[in-house]
């Protein structure tokens, strides 16, 4: 059985076991309690998981929990490595540490020390992560660099609340680029329903995983489409509420191959105006087809929730 032969239905139950296990990490996700909120029996979810996904289902816990903690140790300098293993679910340090060098290649001590500029490349020659080594000076330029862009280049850069938002969406897990994947099937599940016909039709990508910390080629993120009004969805199209209250909203016309300085350049902002990344996922919320645009740029916002 290959993935594009498993049903639709069965991609949204899988989607809802996905959901669930990123959102209670800190748990003891047994395959029992997981297949249950997908309603499945724990053989059959472990097999179309497998076949979905790519990974065993104990593979993806081990890795969303270690990417999780990876993302606590760039973003939350004040929590110490043990409340970091705490909230991600392990049991003691030891187990932690030895599971955080198994896929990073260094221990998460000195994953920290590492990595005090956030915006530099990575390279991952070496290891999961690489080598950085990056002078102070290096960095206050980095961060300077940074800021000037975001001058030069944003619309508009600001700290609000985020209302609540409930949208369509499908699930995507792949490389970032693929994403049309995803909104294809989106797209093509509304228009024949009519959603595609509303002006003000806002689009939004929610990035489940970061580039910086998880591979490349297995980013997981939804391509959602914003909902007016209540409506009933079904096959792979599920519905979900967006609620992160305070974000950082920087706007952005750009073309596509600069959304990665843009969102590089966003974070060294956020850093530099003393403000911390919560646990929710950053998004994008798109307010034109670039295809449409006469430089074939996108208007957008990238949002990054705060604590």
């Amino acid at each position: 059985m290959t993935p594009s032969k498993i049903a639709k239905e069965n991609i949204a139950r899988l989607n809802t076991a996905i959901t669930f296990i990123e959102e209670n990490l800190s748990e003891k996700l047994s395959l029992d309690i997981i297949s249950a909120k997908a309603f499945f029996s724990p053989f059959h979810f472990h097999r179309l998981f497998k076949i979905a996904v790519g990974e065993t289902v104990h593979n993806f816990i081990q890795r969303k929990k270690i990417e999780k903690s990876a993302a606590y140790l760039l973003h939350q300098k004040e929590k110490n490595i043990t409340q970091i293993a705490e909230e991600v679910g392990f049991s003691n340090l030891s187990a932690f540490s030895k599971a955080f060098k198994k896929f990073y290649g260094i221990s998460p001590i000195k994953f920290r020390e590492e990595s005090p500029a956030k915006f530099s490349k990575i390279s991952k020659t070496e290891s999961k992560i690489g080598k950085i080594s990056v002078t102070f000076e290096q960095y206050l330029c980095n961060i300077n660099n940074a800021l000037h862009w975001i001058k030069m280049n944003a619309k508009n850069i600001e700290v609000k609340e985020i209302p609540e938002i409930q949208v369509a969406f499908v699930s995507y897990r792949g490389k970032m680029e693929n994403i049309k994947i995803a909104y294809n099937k989106l797209i093509g599940w509304a228009m024949p329903k009519g959603y595609m016909n509303n002006p003000n039709l806002k689009m939004i990508t929610i990035y489940h995983d970061s580039p910086k910390i998880s591979d490349p080629n297995n980013i997981g993120m939804s391509a959602c489409m914003v909902l007016e009004n209540p409506i009933k969805v079904d096959g792979e199209v599920g519905l979900k509420t967006i609620n992160v209250g305070k974000c950082i909203v920087a706007r952005f016309e750009i073309k596509p191959f600069e959304f990665q300085t843009a969102w590089e350049n966003s974070f060294a902002w956020m850093v530099d105006q003393g403000h911390k990344k919560d646990d929710n996922n950053p998004f994008e919320i798109y307010y034109n087809n670039a295809e449409n645009h006469p430089e074939n740029k996108f208007i957008v916002d990238l949002c990054i929730p705060i604590l």
